[in-house]
């Protein structure tokens, strides 16, 4: 008799879990809260997968022998707990996916910067000609891939939800880009545990693999003692020199990795910005592991286009820049964004506040941005945190109306930024679309 096995949630990493699941045998059933999409409705019926949605059914999930969890799902849902309380173990995606491949796993996770390595990353192994696959949070689940395609290497963008639910899941290669209080309400707002989530990427990891941090991150060097596994350790920095490990100097970027030595001239990067040379660091660390060539690792820096949502160059009108950084739904990454810009801003913010602390954005905000464009329902800890740093402060409540008085502000050589710091439910649907209502704001002008 087969195994069971329950999923739950059916978005695209559930959907992906099914598929695999089905093809390996298990009893496949799949629940989910809210309403499943059709186009996945659809795969579960061409895969004769059972499956219901607005509801779970106790007497069918608490008689899996094991199930696979939403990342979006937290460990304190009462029908989570009921399943841990009876013994059955609760894994994620990845974790499950992996034991039906033996394929080298790139892992990169972190706070802010993760989707960009990860991008960057899959980008220039595959220019090596490499046979890749790219998934976590970004494209095709994982699940689904191992499932349909057969890669020699995946590499994987793995948030703390994701890395909560793995046991023994082994990473090859993991990339910690840094740590920044944010989702502390599941950690019970306790960053240690945040952090202990994040040093997960380290578990089972042998001598053989490898741990690449940022040196320069001060929470991430708080609790270095939480890297486990016998990887060798290397780090990143712009502010000494490691050997091995990357550094920069006199505006050239080293890499080495006991194996070879090469260097870049910052120049030549495509992407711009403190945050963004600590994601190319470590991205092309992971191809000098990988035995990429030098200049194949060269010119995938220099020819890199950043993903959609994240410090997207939009368009030029009238002379002024519009970049579309919506996917910066914390502080930390408004911060990298503002920092990166090299012209006055008219910066577009707010949302829903996520307890928010603005302190650390008041030099660069003095420094760089003259007006400020509040997009959001409740705009008061903007007004109350910059009212004395910028010429002025402009409510607005949709990103037509944003763009549109944007346009009216900035001048020729000046640029207009949509950097939140703030999640967008109060007036989108999400980050994404966030960012194309203002696409097509600016694209209308």
């Amino acid at each position: 008799m087969s195994k069971k096995l329950v999923i739950l949630g059916a978005g695209e990493s559930g959907t992906g879990t099914a598929v695999l699941a089905k093809s390996k045998g298990w009893d496949v059933f799949v629940s989910d809260m809210g309403k499943i999409a059709g186009k996945y409705k659809e795969e579960l019926e061409a895969n004769h997968v059972r499956w219901e949605e607005g509801q779970h059914t106790e007497s069918d999930i608490l008689s899996a022998d094991e199930i696979v969890k939403s990342p979006g799902i937290p460990y304190t849902v009462t029908m989570v707990q009921a399943a841990i309380n009876k013994g059955i173990p609760v894994i994620s995606e990845i974790e499950f996916a992996g034991r039906y491949t033996d394929a080298k796993m790139v892992c990169i996770s972190g706070t802010n910067g993760k989707s960009t390595t990860t991008l960057l990353t899959y980008h220039i192994l595959k220019n090596a000609g490499l046979n890749v696959g790219l998934g976590g949070n970004i494209g095709k689940s994982f699940a689904r891939q191992v499932a349909e395609e057969n890669h020699d290497i995946y590499v994987l963008e793995v948030s703390s939800f994701q890395l909560d639910g793995n046991d023994k899941f082994r990473a090859h290669i993991s990339v910690l880009t840094n740590i920044t209080p944010d989702h502390l309400d599941r950690y019970n707002y306790q960053l240690e545990l945040y952090a202990s989530s994040k040093f997960r990427l380290s578990r089972n990891q042998q001598a053989t693999d490898y741990f690449i941090y940022c040196a320069d991150d001060a929470i991430t060097q708080q609790y270095f003692n939480m890297k486990t596994g016998e990887a060798t350790a290397l780090p990143i920095t712009i502010t000494g020199a490691y050997n091995p490990g990357a550094y920069v100097k006199n505006n050239t970027l080293f890499i080495n990795n006991n194996k070879q030595t090469m260097t870049i001239n910052m120049e030549e990067i495509s992407l711009r910005g403190i945050h963004n040379t600590y994601n190319s660091m470590a991205a092309a660390v992971v191809a000098s592991l990988l035995d990429v060539r030098k200049e194949t690792i060269r010119e995938s820096l220099c020819n890199f286009q950043n993903a959609e949502h994240r410090l997207e160059f939009v368009s030029q009108v009238n002379g002024v820049e519009y970049i579309n950084d919506s996917k910066a739904t914390n502080v930390n990454s408004a911060w990298y964004a503002l920092e990166s810009m090299d012209k006055p801003v008219v910066w577009i913010a707010g949302g829903v506040d996520k307890g928010n602390n603005y302190k650390e954005l008041k030099a660069l905000v003095k420094d760089k941005v003259k007006y400020i464009i509040c997009m959001g329902l409740d705009n008061i800890k903007i007004h109350q945190a910059f009212q004395d740093d910028v010429d002025m402060i402009i409510n607005t409540g949709s990103a037509k109306e944003a763009v549109h008085v944007a346009s009216r502000l900035a001048k020729k050589g000046e640029c207009v930024l949509l950097s939140p710091a703030c999640a967008s439910f109060d007036l989108f649907d999400n980050y994404e679309d966030r960012g194309r209502q203002f696409k097509e704001a600016v694209r209308n002008l």
